[in-house]
């Protein structure tokens, strides 16, 4: 019995060796041809190796992924610096693509991006360098799908927000004019106050005096809070038109944006379609190149 047991038991372990031997063996194979791929600067093998899911669906439009998660995730503490080897030819490619996107690293292997290279430029999103699609801030991303959007109404993005603003000003400029108009009404009250105080006033008139003098006292008091709001009116006119003034310069970039995406894609939809497609054109780039893109020194 004891035989029998010593026999299956070194079967098991003979078992489990051979398949921990092909696992490891595996694996080497993989990292292997990772680095075989690093040193022969061939990207677009880089990228089917570390994200075959990704490629197959995009690329080989496979029905059935030919990923590897489990070797993938050898890389795990390793995508930093993936990132940033592959950024080099990446943003390369992107700098002839989106001419008006400014990248800025900010970490090993982390970029963002910003639109334009003129003055307060807006910070317009992240980079992912190996998933190769952007991150776009979507804030800043739907301020400029709106621009496009009331090009219909031949508007632009703050339009309506500077006009209401402006009338806004336009009314507490008027209180401030009408100042003395006030005064000259607030006196003419005061008269009528003191004079229905000075009256005598019979028993069955008290009801109707005294609704006249409330609706005077009320006047008054109308008047009143405008000469308060005037006194405040100067500081949110400059409020207001510092905010106006924001407003602009902000519908200004969005224009020198818009400039550019259609001096270079024609139409917003052209534009969202490229980015939809990013990852797609450019491994189709490095495939063209045989998966290896010249760097140049500039």
């Amino acid at each position: 019995m004891a035989n029998v047991n010593s026999t299956t038991e070194q079967i098991q372990y003979q078992t489990a060796a051979k398949t921990l031997a092909k696992t490891v063996a595996n694996k080497i194979r993989y990292l292997q041809t990772l680095l075989n791929a690093v040193q022969e600067k061939d990207d677009r093998l880089i990228y089917q190796l570390i994200d075959g899911e990704h490629y197959s669906s995009e690329i080989m439009q496979a029905k059935h992924s030919t990923a590897d998660p489990s070797n993938e995730q050898l890389l795990n503490d390793a995508k930093a610096k993936l990132s940033q080897y592959l950024s080099t030819n990446l943003l390369a490619f992107l700098k002839e693509t989106y001419p008006f996107f400014y990248f800025e690293q900010t970490a090993l292997g982390q970029f963002q991006f910003y639109f334009g290279n003129w003055w307060d430029r807006r910070l317009f999103g992240q980079l992912d360098v190996l998933k190769v699609q952007f991150n776009f801030d979507e804030t800043e991303y739907q301020k400029l799908k709106k621009s496009f959007e009331l090009e219909r109404e031949k508007k632009r993005l703050n339009s309506d927000k500077i006009a209401a603003i402006s009338q806004q000003t336009d009314q507490l400029q008027a209180l401030i004019d009408s100042q003395a108009e006030r005064d000259q009404a607030k006196e003419k009250i005061r008269q009528q106050l003191k004079q229905m105080s000075q009256e005598k006033v019979m028993p069955w008139e008290a009801g109707k005096h005294k609704e006249s003098k409330q609706q005077l006292v009320k006047r008054l008091s109308d008047l009143t809070d405008q000469d308060e709001k005037a006194q405040s009116a100067y500081q949110m006119i400059r409020e207001s038109e510092a905010q106006i003034l924001k407003l602009s310069k902000e519908d200004t970039l969005i224009s020198y944006e818009k400039q550019s995406i259609i001096a270079k894609f024609g139409s917003f939809e052209n534009f969202e379609t490229r980015n939809r497609s990013l990852y797609r054109d450019y491994i189709a780039d490095l495939i063209a190149t045989k998966g290896r893109v010249k760097i140049t020194n500039e």
